[in-house]
């Protein structure tokens, strides 16, 4: 029985650039990974109760019918959605659903707008005197809108006599 011995020459140079294109493929894969595993909110919306003096008493008619309330904004060719989520007294949350990069490029006072905005509403649990700056006057105006629209959706019907059909 013989041995067929092989001998396998590496030139210092090829180990050399193949260890720096390994390295390389390695970097660019966990950079991918980086750039495009979704992120969790460094900060969540917060959820602040009316304060007791200013709660409705109990016993009394609910102002919204809990739930998820969309209203679908559209800027330029892209849609967002923004959510209202309410109990029966208080606006609990406010976010915009489907918001990706592009409208955020192309809009770059959009969400310091609706950060600001969703501040004073979870403050007042009202959209009124809510206030803006002159620079975002129209990007406030229709955040203001869409809240107002997906608000009146979670409205509490008027009183069971004033909802009856005549006679």
């Amino acid at each position: 029985m013989s041995a067929k011995t092989k001998i396998v020459v590496l030139h210092m140079k090829e180990l050399i650039y193949t260890g720096i294109f390994a390295g390389l493929g390695i970097l660019f894969v966990i950079l991918l990974v980086i750039m495009f595993l979704p992120r969790k909110n460094e900060a969540p919306l917060p959820e602040t109760p009316l304060p007791e003096a200013t709660a409705d008493p109990v016993g009394t008619q609910s102002r919204y019918i809990p739930g998820i309330y969309t209203t679908e904004l559209v800027l330029g060719s892209q849609a967002i959605d923004v959510e209202v989520i309410v109990d029966q007294r208080n606006i609990t949350s406010i976010r915009m659903v489907n918001l990706n990069d592009a409208v955020t490029t192309m809009y770059p006072l959009l969400e310091p707008t609706f950060e600001s905005i969703c501040t004073q509403v979870y403050e007042r649990q009202s959209l009124e005197e809510v206030t803006y700056s002159a620079d975002s006057k129209y990007t406030s105006l229709v955040l203001l809108e869409a809240i107002q629209n997906s608000l009146e959706k979670a409205a509490a019907s008027p009183t069971p006599a004033a909802s009856q059909p005549p006679r």
